[in-house]
């Protein structure tokens, strides 16, 4: 675009000209300020100016007839002091509910391409009622320089993903930091995630949201202590591009973007990538008693799935569903992507209830998802990682059916369920659990999905590892909904007392429990994705749908990290044992003569029970080390309650196996090198437990 742009026209005091149709939002060209907006069924567009934090606007400006191209509107505005000014578009249309149309020229609407939004830098302030809980769009200045930042390259095959809430990881007092809750309070926390060996953090959402969705509904709530309920998980979005500014410390000067941009500076520094959580299947409008706030006023039958009488579509559970597959959306969600990677050097996003992405725009399932093609083969996007949440709330269930085109990843809700069941002892899941610990082939074909599978047992959405072995039933009274929200279908174990308990046998099995989860997870074919806390056993006090609780209930406690000090030992030296083996990764297809790189044992080598009744898995896993060498991995899980002997396989030249985990050893559970016994063909493998062998040749 050319330097001497100049004004051509004059409304008032305001020096303008016709704007660059192909630029978004509002940019900041020399001289003035570039905004443009699209509405298909717009008849007129105003641009509504404020100065920062004032109740009324100080100028609206209409666009001009020749000021829209096509179904774009575009305005230069020049000598805009753009660091004080807060805008907004209103704009005319139809108004026929039936048809989609519900234009509305009394509301003030957020830009959909804002890179800041105002008056959000306050975690939990309760927002003005006035105005129909307007939200204003700033002016973006993106100076922070990124281009020195490192890329870390670390292939999808050899992550170790940990899953975090940005303000819950630093919020409890415990955590230490200066910052609590924010970016930069984050950042105090790297050296530990470091130490444990976390080369990935998967951050809930930090687009912006909001938290208060309840006063925005007119339905304030508090739990029994006068905590009021917020949306603390943050899957409640208001802008796509904009970082959430209350989650900086610096937000209070409009400082968000440079404080996230510096987080994530630092990280790249210590080799570990980041991982946004986006939601692009619903926003906070809600349905028809939601609020206008941008995409209603803008294009509501674009953006939003409607029903014959335009109505909303709920395949999110949250009141409304994006139309991702109109050609509009689906650009503006491309858009986005490329924002967050260009500017922020994010390294790839895991998308919240993704099966919605591949939905027609009448709500029926695509085969073909024109959105899930474009952002799989967009030249942009190839070495951003891609995972699926492959459901959605409507009923689609896609774990190894979702299109992936070779690109997409996915969480694999069956290696949780699976692995829950067979930990906890339930009959008839020894194959399947064999089956998710070399790699799940048996849902992702590896010559069509390579690496498709993300392994997790917990994830921010139900019971922490700690309380799977707590708590037979969720307790999610504090939420206000009498114990009706979250899964009745926990697929957990109390280990013989619900809930807290000073009764050591109980407290010992809990922890040998975890131990199982962990090296079963740190020990399987794909992608292990830890939740944040597990390593030192947080607990959410059994409530397994925290969504609400912006307090010790989600807050991790850091002070558990000192009392259960020995299970993050045991996590670190997992995750570095994991690290040492390139078997785990599958980077190499070389195995030692004669032996296969999976195979399926039982109490007896090559023997694999495939009884209903089984509860022995053993799995050898064999390939190259980094040096070149024969490595063998023999991986025993006993999900029974009594001990059993087993045989294990020969290696060549009788070679004697090394025992390097024992769960049933407690605190010791993980063996140090030097002092790891030799094993030659027997073995005791003790009650609920997991054992793990390893020679080298």
């Amino acid at each position: 675009m050319p330097l001497d742009v100049l004004p051509t026209d004059t409304y008032k005091q305001f020096k303008i000209r016709r704007g660059f149709f192909r630029l978004n939002g509002s940019t900041i060209l020399p001289g003035g300020v570039n905004f443009s907006i699209y509405s298909s069924g717009a008849t007129s567009c105003e641009l509504i100016l404020y100065r920062n934090g004032a109740k009324e606007p100080f100028a609206t400006i209409p666009f001009p007839k020749n000021y829209r191209l096509g179904n774009v509107f575009a305005m230069i505005v020049f000598d805009l002091d753009y660091e004080n000014i807060e805008y907004g578009f209103r704009i005319d249309g139809k108004h026929n509910v039936q048809r989609g149309d519900i234009y509305d020229k009394s509301k003030i609407l957020l830009d959909p391409y804002a890179k800041m939004i105002s008056g959000r830098n306050e975690w939990g302030i309760m927002p003005d009622r006035t105005n129909n809980f307007q939200y204003r769009s700033k002016v973006a200045i993106n100076d922070f320089e990124l281009e020195t930042d490192p890329s870390v390259t670390t292939s999808q095959n050899d992550l170790i993903i940990y899953e975090a809430h940005l303000r819950g990881y630093t919020r409890h007092a415990s955590s230490g930091v200066k910052h609590p809750g924010t970016y930069a309070g984050f950042i105090e926390k790297i050296p530990y995630l470091k130490e444990l060996g976390i080369n990935a953090v998967e951050f809930l959402p930090i687009f912006e949201f909001d938290e208060n969705e309840d006063v925005i509904n007119d339905t304030v709530r508090y739990d029994s202590k006068g905590n009021r309920l917020l949306n603390y998980w943050g899957y409640n979005p208001i802008s796509f591009f904009a970082p959430k500014a209350s989650y900086a410390a610096s937000g209070k000067y409009s400082m968000q973007i440079y404080e996230l941009k510096n987080l994530i500076k630092e990280l790249h520094k210590n080799g570990i990538r980041v991982i946004l959580d986006v939601v692009f299947n619903h926003t906070a409008e809600g349905d028809e008693r939601g609020p206008y706030i941008s995409y209603k006023g803008i294009d509501n039958k674009a953006y939003y799935i409607l029903g014959p009488n335009g109505e909303y579509y709920n395949f999110s559970g949250c009141g409304n569903t994006l139309n991702c597959n109109n050609p509009i959306v689906r650009q503006m969600i491309l858009n986005c992507l490329r924002y967050w990677i260009s500017e922020y050097h994010i390294d790839g996003f895991r998308f919240d209830l993704a099966s919605i992405l591949g939905r027609n725009q009448d709500g029926s399932p695509m085969s073909n998802p024109p959105l899930l093609e474009l952002l799989a083969f967009d030249p942009l996007l190839t070495n951003t990682l891609l995972i699926a949440e492959a459901w959605d709330a409507g009923g689609l269930y896609q774990v190894g059916t979702f299109p992936s085109y070779g690109r997409w990843a996915e969480w694999n809700g069956h290696y949780r369920d699976d692995v829950r069941h067979f930990l906890r002892g339930d009959l008839g899941y020894a194959k399947a659990v064999a089956a998710r610990i070399t790699g799940s082939e048996d849902i992702y074909n590896p010559a069509l999905r390579g690496n498709a599978s993300i392994n997790f047992i917990t994830c921010h959405d139900g019971f922490t590892l700690w309380d799977l072995f707590s708590y037979d039933t969720k307790h999610n009274e504090e939420n206000g909904w009498n114990n009706t929200d979250g899964t009745n279908d926990n697929i957990s174990w109390n280990c013989g007392e619900e809930g807290a308990t000073s009764d050591k046998e109980i407290l010992n099995l809990r922890y040998k429990m975890v131990r199982n989860a962990a090296a079963i997870l740190l020990c399987s074919i794909g992608t292990p994705m830890i939740l944040a806390g597990d390593e030192f056993c947080n607990s959410q006090f059994g409530n397994n749908n925290a969504y609400c609780q912006d307090n010790e209930i989600s807050w991790l406690d850091w002070s558990l990290l000192e009392e259960n000090k020995t299970i993050f030992e045991f996590y670190k030296n997992l995750i570095a044992f994991r690290k040492q083996h390139p078997i785990f990764s599958r980077t190499s297809e070389d195995t030692p003569k004669d032996y296969p790189a999976v195979s399926l044992h039982g109490v007896e080598p090559w023997k694999f029970d495939y009884s209903y009744t089984n509860r022995i898995v053993c799995v050898l896993l064999t390939g190259k080390t980094a040096e070149g060498k024969d490595d063998f991995i023999y991986i025993c899980i006993n999900s029974h309650w009594e001990d059993h002997r087993i045989h294990l396989p020969a290696l060549p030249g009788n070679h004697p196996w090394k025992l390097v985990i024992n769960t049933d050893f407690g605190d010791k559970a993980f063996i140090d090198e030097d002092n790891r016994p030799d094993v030659y063909h027997i073995s005791i493998l003790p009650a609920r437990s997991v054992l793990v062998y390893n020679a080298v040749i």
